[in-house]
């Protein structure tokens, strides 16, 4: 009888340890206990250290309450001002509602992780290059609200996001740096352009102020003729009066004094009128004996004229026409 006594303890203490180590449970400093008892949610939530439930009847779900760090793959989409882009982001969050993360949601992470992929690409069409390159901040926050409005129904906050990477084409890289370089060139000109600016009123002052008093020209000359030769060369320096320079230049403006207008040409001589032939007239015989039929007196240029290569031209008046009056 005794033995079946202590038989009968022994496989109740086994049982009941049995029992302990079935139903004992440890929950640790950073998580939550969820009890789910034949399928419902118990609304006991519990806190972290040992904790026992009903074996075959009670099931635990231990739910991690730290940050969790979670890359987002780097997602290649188009900006609003047509620029291809590739970007990755890191997104940082937590639990707080152990029995929402468990109860609405199959899996809380890998919808977190769906829902920054989609809202980046949803931030990236809607941003410029730029704001992508140098306006993060607003770019950041901006993702942040689009993942939180959903994680809160899932019992999860989204702690921040960030991103981390934009990578451009090697085309748009080019373009961007010759972009930079003439923005550079562009400031460099107008920084040039304001000196130039501020040294021409400083030397329109100091004119004005040296043209009250002329001896301080003289003195500038002077140190400018000390400077040059302070150096060792072999230049000759000559002051060249400024004043003589502009009465040269005032001489050149005025021109020459007018000179005495020249004679006017004299007018041709008109042309001769033009002789008509006169009738053609029988030729003299210049024969001896025509020349003793010839009165006495008659000019003998008659019959040379008539001996003359053109005999058969008329003769010129005075030469080889008859002399009026009686033959």
């Amino acid at each position: 009888m005794l033995e079946e006594l202590v038989v009968a303890a022994v496989a109740a203490g086994s049982a009941g340890a049995l029992y302990v180590a079935s139903a004992a449970r440890v929950v640790k400093q950073y998580e939550r206990g969820v009890v789910l008892r034949l399928g419902r949610l118990r609304d006991e939530i519990r806190p972290p250290g040992f904790t026992m439930i009903v074996p075959g009847v009670d099931r635990l779900r231990k739910v991690n309450m730290q940050i969790v760090t979670m890359p987002v793959p780097a997602q290649e989409g188009i900006t609003r001002d047509n620029v291809t882009v590739r970007v990755d982001a890191v997104v940082y969050f937590k639990v707080v509602d152990p029995a929402e993360a468990v109860i609405q949601v199959e899996d809380y992470r890998f919808a977190v992780s769906q829902m920054a992929q989609t809202s980046l690409r949803s931030i990236i069409g809607k941003s410029d290059l730029d704001d992508l390159l140098s306006n993060r901040e607003k770019l950041n926050q901006g993702l942040e609200l689009m993942l939180d409005s959903p994680a809160i129904g899932w019992g999860v906050h989204i702690d921040r996001v960030e991103i981390k990477d934009v990578s451009l084409p090697e085309t748009m890289k080019r373009s961007m740096s010759r972009q930079a370089e003439a923005e550079r060139e562009r400031r460099a000109r107008v920084i040039n352009a304001d000196a130039e600016l501020l040294a021409s009123k400083k030397l329109a002052e100091a004119a004005a102020t040296m043209s009250e008093q002329p001896s301080a020209l003289q003195l500038r000359l002077l140190q400018t003729i000390v400077a040059v030769a302070a150096e060792k060369n072999s230049t000759l320096v000559l002051p060249f009066p400024v004043e003589l320079l502009r009465f040269l230049e005032r001489s050149a403006q005025q021109g020459p004094p007018a000179a005495a207008a020249p004679p006017a040409p004299q007018p041709a001589p008109p042309p001769p009128d033009p002789v008509e032939p006169a009738p053609e007239s029988v030729p003299l015989d210049p024969s001896p004996a025509s020349d003793a039929m010839l009165p006495p007196g008659f000019p003998q240029s008659v019959r040379a004229n008539d001996e003359a290569p053109g005999r058969g031209e008329p003769p010129e008046h005075g030469t080889g026409s008859l002399p009026p009056g009686p033959v």
